[in-house]
C-alpha cells in the first residue's frame, strides 16, 4: 500500500524538481495507492518544476467521405463511427485510453489543458509550455519540453506509450497523417496525427544509459532526459527508415509508413 508521502519520497529520488517533464502513467501498476490517481497527481506536483499530460479526445473524430490516399484510414467503414462523435469542449473527459491520472489532473484546480480537439495536454505551472501547441503542430508542448531540457516520466509504463517518439519520429521526417474532429464551430482538419507506437519498446536498450529507474511499489518508474531521446530515435530512423513501426499486418498506420 503506497500514500502519496511515500510516491512523493520515491519520486525525489529522479531529481526532477526543477525541471519540466511530460508524463505517462498507469494507475494499477503500483498496487494500492491511498487516495488513487489524486495522490499520484500530488506527488508529482511537489516532485517537479512543471508536468504535462496527455488527455486526447478520440471521441471527437469523424471520418469524410473521402480524403487523402495512404491516410491509413478506411473513409467508408469510417462512416459508421461518425454518429458517435461529440464536439469537443474544454471540459470534455480525457480518453479513457489515458488512464485515470490524466483525468484527475484535468479536473485539478491549479491545472491548465490545450486546446487542440484531439490531442490536447493538461498540466501544472505549464502555461507557456501548453500554448505553443497549434492546429498545424499538436506536439508543439514537447518541442517546448526538448527546448527547456525537459524530460519524459514513465509511471508503470514502456515506451510504447511514450509520446514524446512521435515528435522525434516527425523530426526525422517520418509520414504523419491527416485526421478530422469536431469542434463548437464546425468540423477542423488536423494535421500532424502520429502514427503507431507499439514498435516503441525496442529504443529503450538505446537510452538505458541515460534513464533513471526506480522501483516504486509494484510499479517500475523511468525518468528519460529528452534531448538525447530526440538525437537517437532520429539516427536510428535515418538509419533504417522502417525503424521503430510494430510488425502486425493490420496495422494501418505502419502499413502506409512503410508505403511512404
Amino acid at each position: 500500500m503506497l500514500t502519496f508521502n511515500d510516491l512523493i519520497v520515491a519520486f525525489e529520488k529522479l531529481g526532477l524538481k526543477n525541471k519540466p517533464v511530460i508524463v505517462h502513467a498507469s494507475l494499477r501498476s503500483f498496487g494500492h495507492v491511498v487516495g488513487g490517481a489524486d495522490s499520484v497527481v500530488t506527488a508529482l506536483d511537489y516532485t517537479t518544476g512543471s508536468f504535462i499530460m496527455p488527455s486526447h479526445t478520440y471521441k471527437t473524430m469523424v471520418t469524410p467521405v473521402s480524403g487523402p490516399a495512404n491516410n491509413a484510414l478506411n473513409y467508408q467503414r469510417g462512416q459508421q463511427w461518425n454518429r458517435l462523435a461529440e464536439p469537443f469542449q474544454h471540459n470534455m473527459p480525457a480518453d479513457s485510453l489515458m488512464g485515470a491520472v490524466p483525468e484527475s489532473l484535468r479536473m485539478w484546480p491549479e491545472a491548465r489543458r490545450s486546446t487542440h480537439p484531439i490531442l490536447s495536454f493538461t498540466g501544472i505551472r505549464a502555461e507557456k509550455i501548453l500554448e505553443k501547441q497549434t492546429i498545424e503542430e499538436p506536439f508543439g508542448p514537447i518541442r517546448a519540453l526538448v527546448e527547456l531540457d525537459g524530460w519524459v516520466l514513465l509511471l508503470g509504463v514502456d515506451h510504447t506509450a511514450n509520446t514524446s517518439i512521435h515528435f522525434a519520429e516527425k523530426l526525422a521526417g517520418r509520414k504523419q497523417f491527416i485526421r478530422w474532429a469536431l469542434t463548437q464551430n464546425g468540423t477542423v482538419t488536423c494535421p500532424g496525427f502520429p502514427g503507431c507506437s507499439l514498435g516503441f519498446e525496442v529504443i529503450e536498450p538505446d537510452v538505458r544509459a541515460t534513464t533513471k529507474t526506480i522501483k516504486v511499489g509494484d510499479a517500475s518508474v523511468h525518468a528519460v532526459p529528452l534531448r538525447p531521446l530526440m538525437v537517437r530515435v532520429i539516427e536510428i530512423i535515418k538509419k533504417d527508415k522502417y525503424a521503430l513501426l510494430c510488425d502486425r499486418p493490420d496495422c494501418e498506420r505502419c502499413a502506409d509508413v512503410r508505403k511512404s
